[in-house]
């Protein structure tokens, strides 16, 4: 394995303790705590509970997100949902990769290596990754919303490198039916 420092933007405050990226106040935990407080709660929950809990929380927060930084880097469009992307990968979350991306229509495809679920859970035969879901819809409708669109997506989670016969995970977003628009 070759090791790289941190690509991203991390400032430590000397008094506090704080540390900020992108300006956003951050949080450094080891994977194994942080995951094992989530099937914790899982646990607790159920997983379909748990799993639409973090679906709207993470949607909220990846609108944000992205509100924020594409204002901060004079970013539009694709170039905001690549650069969340980037952040996230360079976070260790996994690495996210926009296999597609069609704002006009409303749909992305992401794929998923190298999951910090999966390392941590291994092949637990079925999809564990459902937290990230929430922020693809987020980081699209702040992009359509941002262009002026009416339009409104969902995203799932089809599959997950925790999965037998799987090494990725995949998400698609797709716009909501009429249904769920009101």
């Amino acid at each position: 394995m070759t090791k790289m420092a941190p690509e991203l933007p991390i400032e430590v405050d000397a008094e506090t303790g704080v540390w900020t990226t992108d300006a956003l106040p951050m949080l450094y935990v080891p994977r194994h705590f942080f995951v094992n407080n989530h099937v914790a709660v899982e646990e607790a929950l159920g997983a379909d509970a748990y799993a639409e809990i973090l679906y709207q929380a993470g949607y909220k927060s990846a609108w944000h997100w992205c509100e924020k930084e594409a204002a901060m880097h004079g970013l539009e469009g694709e170039d905001v949902f690549e650069h969340y992307m980037k952040r996230l990968s360079q976070r260790g979350w996994g690495l996210f990769i926009t296999e597609h991306i069609d704002l006009a229509e409303g749909t992305c495809r992401v794929r998923l290596e190298h999951s910090a679920f999966v390392y941590q859970l291994g092949k637990v035969g079925r999809k564990v990754e459902y937290m990230f879901t929430g922020w693809f819809a987020g980081a699209m409708d702040q992009i359509l919303e941002a262009r002026g669109s009416q339009l409104r997506t969902v995203a799932e989670q089809t599959q997950s490198a925790a999965e037998q016969g799987c090494e990725v995970g995949y998400f698609v977003t797709v716009p909501r039916d009429n249904r769920d628009q009101g």
